[in-house]
């Protein structure tokens, strides 16, 4: 049975059994400030369980495209290494919300994997939650004895909680759960030890395939346990594990998942694939087939590898691939993008995204691989000399600080360090570097870390986004809850009657004023998290159950309202402009200024920018009357001509904003006629990654800001210049200015003539060694090239000048180069810029350095004529 065959047997199985069958969500969140990536099946359905939303079919399944490789959740060190761990995993469910419970969950799961994929009975066993004594929760008996009807006792397996508790986080829903093992050994290796003693002990031939979750409890932020209002199943089973057990492998990576990526890269590297555990080179490649699918799903799904948040954690799986194919495959070119071909031909039918985003996703991971194989051949130059330094101290263990810089500066993989310095008979300072490390972590954590309080729930009453309509309105505080962080005590709400958009589809959220008569409190931001609008505001009101009057900053929604309407226009001009493959890839809209990134391969030219500026305001000037279509079937939205954002989760029913000829699906705030936007300007247009342009721009009260500044620029100027023509004036200062400059030049270089006869004659004799020490005024370049000139000629020589040029330290050494073997010019200036609070480097040579603290030059001067 192929693995195509399997999943669709998986979703034929359910439609059968009454489930709506719905396509995956996003592998990228957007919009949920408790993960960057679905982590699990049930994510796209949070709101459902946590009653936030009313679910679209009280029975879904579907397959959930995962990633597991940040928090809680991490598998990524230990991909490559074993049979069944991976980034980006597939996760086949079947929920009931309110509806099945225990019991149709457990024949169910029975039936599809004994009678429909024919799984032997004897190779299965079965867990099940013994209680807590601790959290008051008994043994989960119906479990037990639903499970007894079809399975023998002996294979039904007592779990503690760690194991058959299952929770989304540390607050939330949770239940206990049931966990199905497969035993895949030979019969041999079952004679000699019964699969009930290697269940949960990490056997890589007996391993869990499908959990089923039971919830019935919500876990509140004090820990406690609350019943939920209603039951739920939530299952969870791994395609890569169900495709080994039915294909019979030992490996998922044995499984035509992967194989024909296995082969592609054999194809290309060169290196054929055994399957050892052990062997380096079989690790590589199973790191490089299961990247590339986590980095490809990503990249689809609209994450751009980044520095920061979700795209740092792509760019660190995509760089791991890398690293490892270089180093133990041999791989000095970029060559995982032409894996993506045959990803798109095993996962396009399912996951048409691949085939859509796929010109994008290939030319994304090229660059990306050209880009880290330069800070690879970057970083192995910076360790040779670190190396040499080490040597030259008669060290054996690298500094700590310059390891962790290369790897936490330069992104150089410590492992590759290590490598290279056993090499040459050194070592690194694993306890030290891992200090650091966890230092770094630590801050990082302080910077973010912030304790949140259960919500303190007042009258019920229904809860409104009216922002739409109004930016002031009467309004109750729903709910509150505290949150504590490094800047203070803050207090979260919900309100009844919310006018504050929340941040959300690239729009800023609303900031604004909660008050009533007596009170009044600033609203600092506001987002929204499991479908609820909340505003942070900086205290908590006497009487939380009082009337109260919210009020938006009219300026600043304005101005983004008209920002993100412009996008739209934007939008449309450029795909009019450049070409249908353009599609937006991210966008940030505030009062201040908008940013829109889209898929392009070439840079913008002038005469492009300005045709999209000039289409742009044509259609501002138009003065479209905005066209709203709230709660409309998406189909029907989708029939009309509106664009739908990959990687963006739409619901059954969507709203449109229309303005003439743009239709985009759009949650956020837009002006009521375009002639509100005012003007358009483009600001700037860069690169953003590859494939990715972005444009920078302003309207409105900004783009009419600009323009007096640069009125009062251009009348300054003309004042300074005394010519209304300031265009030819600034030509003839230029003109002037080149012919000065040559003059300077010449003047410089006469100087230095006469510096470098008495320069000569300045060494000094050190054994059979000369060393010049010599303070100066000259500027940078001269200096470079009178040393460039001295240990040319002067033989068995160290230079040093110390120079004071426009008030800025510099320190020069020059080594010539019957001594540089011995002399290392690098760690002569790296030593003495110490005194001048500065860093600097170079080769063997030739090396410089600046500082802060032009005084220390003496002190440099006088430690280098011991040298």
């Amino acid at each position: 049975m192929t693995s195509q065959e399997i999943r669709q047997k998986f979703l034929d199985y359910f439609k059968s059994k009454d489930h709506l069958i719905v396509p995956s969500a996003p592998i990228v969140l957007k919009d949920d400030p408790t993960l960057m990536f679905s982590n699990s099946g049930m994510t796209q359905f949070k709101d459902f369980f946590l009653g936030y939303k009313t679910p679209t079919a009280p029975r879904i399944a579907d397959t959930q495209k995962c990633l597991r490789v940040s928090g809680k959740h991490n598998d990524l060190d230990d991909v490559g290494r074993d049979t069944y761990h991976h980034t980006m995993f597939e996760m086949l469910g079947n929920w009931s919300f309110g509806d099945y419970f225990k019991k149709d969950a457990i024949a169910f799961a029975w039936e599809l994997l004994t009678e429909v994929y024919g799984i032997p009975k004897e190779n299965l066993y079965v867990t099940i939650f013994e209680g807590d004594a601790s959290e008051n929760l008994e043994r989960d008996q119906d479990a037990y004895d639903y499970w007894k009807a079809v399975i023998s006792e002996d294979r039904i397996i007592n779990g503690n909680k760690k194991d058959n508790f299952w929770e989304m986080g540390a607050s939330g829903p949770c239940g206990p759960c049931s966990e199905i093992h497969v035993d895949l050994r030979t019969p041999e290796e079952k004679a000699k030890v019964s699969g009930l003693e290697l269940v949960n002990n990490d056997h890589p031939q007996v391993v869990e395939i499908w959990n089923l979750v039971f919830m019935q409890y919500n876990r509140k932020a004090d820990g406690s346990l609350e019943n939920l209002p209603a039951k739920h199943i939530d299952t969870g089973m791994g395609f890569e594990r169900l495709c080994m057990a039915l294909q019979g492998k030992s490996s998922n990576y044995d499984t035509d998942v992967f194989t024909p990526l296995i082969a592609k890269v054999e194809e290309l590297s060169g290196k054929k694939y055994t399957g050892i555990l052990e062997d380096e080179k079989d690790i590589a490649i199973r790191v490089v087939v299961d990247h590339i699918r986590a980095v490809s799903f990503a990249i689809a799904d609209g994450q751009l590898p980044s520095n920061g948040g979700a795209g740092y954690v792509i760019r660190r799986i995509l760089r791991r691939g890398i690293s490892y194919s270089y180093r133990f495959l041999g791989m000095k070119e970029p060559f995982l993008y032409k894996l993506v071909a045959v990803l798109q031909e095993q996962m396009g039918k399912f996951f048409p995204e691949l085939e859509k985003q796929g010109t994008l996703v290939t030319e994304v991971i090229k660059s990306e691989e050209e880009s880290f194989l330069r800070t690879i051949e970057t970083g192995l130059i910076r360790v040779e000399k670190l190396i040499q330094q080490t040597i030259a101290n008669n060290a054996k263990v690298l500094p700590t600080e310059e390891v962790f810089e290369l790897y936490d500066t330069y992104g150089f993989p410590d492992d590759l360090t290590r490598i290279i310095a056993e090499e040459k008979g050194l070592t690194i300072d694993e306890k030290g570097f891992e200090q650091a490390l966890n230092e770094q972590k630590q801050r990082s954590k302080a910077d973010s870390a912030q304790k949140v309080y259960d919500w303190v729930t007042l009258e019920e009453r229904e809860e409104n986004f009216v922002g739409y309509d109004q930016i002031e309105a009467e309004t109750y505080i729903t709910r509150y809850r505290k949150v504590e962080n490094k800047d203070g005590e803050f207090y979260q709400v919900v309100l009844s009657n919310s006018p504050f958009y929340p941040e959300g589809g690239g729009q800023v959220g609303d900031k604004g004023v909660l008050e009533n008569a007596t009170e009044s409190f600033e609203v600092l931001e506001t987002k929204k998290e499991n479908g609820l609008i909340i505003s942070l505001i900086n205290g908590l009101p006497k009487d939380a159950g009082a009337v109260f009057y919210a009020k938006v900053n009219a300026t600043d929604r304005k101005n983004s309202q008209a920002n993100h309407s412009v996008t739209h226009l934007l939008h449309e001009a450029l795909r009019d402009v450049l070409g249908t493959h353009v599609e937006q890839k991210g966008s940030y809209v505030g009062p201040d200024y908008l940013r829109f990134d889209f898929s392009h391969f070439n840079k913008m030219t002038e005469e492009e920018l300005a045709l999209v500026e000039e289409k742009v305001n044509a259609k501002i000037k138009e003065s479209i009357a905005l066209q709203e279509f709230r709660n409309i079937p998406i189909k029907e939205a989708l029939d009309r001509g509106a664009m739908a954002l990959f990687g963006e989760k739409y619901g059954d029913s969507v709203r449109m904003i229309q303005f003439g000829s743009s239709k985009e699906l759009c949650g956020g705030t837009h002006v009521k006629n375009t002639i509100e936007i005012g003007h358009f300007k483009i600001v700037s247009e860069s690169s953003a990654a590859a494939g990715i342009r972005r444009i920078e721009a302003i309207s409105g009260d900004k783009s009419e800001e600009y323009f007096k500044n640069l009125e009062k620029q251009i009348a300054e100027l003309s004042q300074l210049l005394k010519s209304k023509d300031v265009v030819r004036s600034i030509e003839k200062l230029i003109e002037e200015n080149a012919s000065l400059k040559s003059e300077v030049d010449a003047l410089k270089k006469e100087k230095a003539k006469g510096e470098i006869g008495d320069w000569k004659n300045a060494y000094e004799q050190k054994g059979d060694k000369q060393l010049l020490v010599k303070k100066t005024s000259l500027d940078a370049g001269s200096v470079k090239d009178i040393v460039f000139q001295l240990k040319r000629e002067i033989p068995t020589s160290v230079t040093v000048i110390l120079s004071d040029a426009d008030g800025k330290p510099m320190i020069t050494v020059g080594v010539s180069d019957d001594l540089a073997a011995n002399y290392q010019a690098g760690a002569i200036v790296k030593d003495l810029a110490k005194e001048i609070q500065g860093g600097g480097g170079g080769n063997p040579g030739f090396a410089t350095a600046g500082g802060k603290n032009i005084d220390g030059l003496e002190n440099a001067y006088q430690k280098a004529l011991n040298l």
